[in-house]
């Protein structure tokens, strides 16, 4: 997992709330357990109209969001079923952050354990960031997670907290894995101790 230290890139805003897991990606994308490829399913039902064609009113169809970074999204974001395709589907489309007021339970933990942060604000400072996300390409704000600071683009500031075990894990890129190997010594250690009591195993 790759580390997440400061993020700048374009914000853009969803403001819907609600938004469930099978809106992030639909149904008939969970057929893979690959995590590459699922960015061209992530809002499939929003992004594209019956005829496969792109739906020009979507946020993520706008030129000025094509490349965004950073969702900034309303209420109870990714709730709904615990499909962890959804947060592959963000990180494959290139959106490594998604701020909203509240998270579905399962999607935000799986938010940590694939390298997407997770940012819980307020209502009012939400408000203060989907006036920054509207302003399209010049929306770029600066995500510091060793901060727990959020900068947007006229200077203004917005503290996050967030829990220092899971900041810890995403500020070194360790997953669940990658946590049990950073133990490898003692688990080498124990496996040849276990051998040595226990030969006949």
């Amino acid at each position: 997992m790759d580390k997440f230290t400061v993020l700048e890139g374009v914000a853009a805003p969803l403001k819907m709330i609600n938004v469930d897991t099978d809106m992030i990606i639909p149904k008939q994308y969970l057929k893979t357990i690959k995590r590459t490829g699922l960015g061209k399913g992530l809002f499939a039902e929003k992004r594209y109209r019956d005829d496969g064609s792109e739906n020009p009113d979507f946020v993520l169809n706008k030129p000025a969001y094509r490349k965004a970074k950073i969702l900034v999204a309303g209420d109870n974001f990714g709730c709904g079923s615990s499909r962890e395709h959804a947060p592959w589907a963000l990180m494959d489309f290139g959106i490594t952050c998604v701020i909203s007021t509240s998270f579905g339970d399962i999607f935000y933990n799986n938010c940590f354990k694939n390298g997407v942060l997770p940012v819980k604000v307020s209502p009012e400072d939400l408000e203060k960031l989907f006036d920054d996300a509207d302003r399209g390409a010049n929306a770029t704000l600066s995500i510091d997670l060793e901060r727990q600071e959020i900068r947007g683009p006229d200077g203004g500031m917005v503290k996050f907290d967030i829990d220092p075990h899971r900041k810890k894990c995403l500020l070194e890129g360790l997953d669940d894995i990658g946590l049990t190997m950073v133990k490898n010594d003692k688990i080498e250690s124990f496996e040849e101790k276990a051998k040595a009591s226990r030969p006949w195993v």
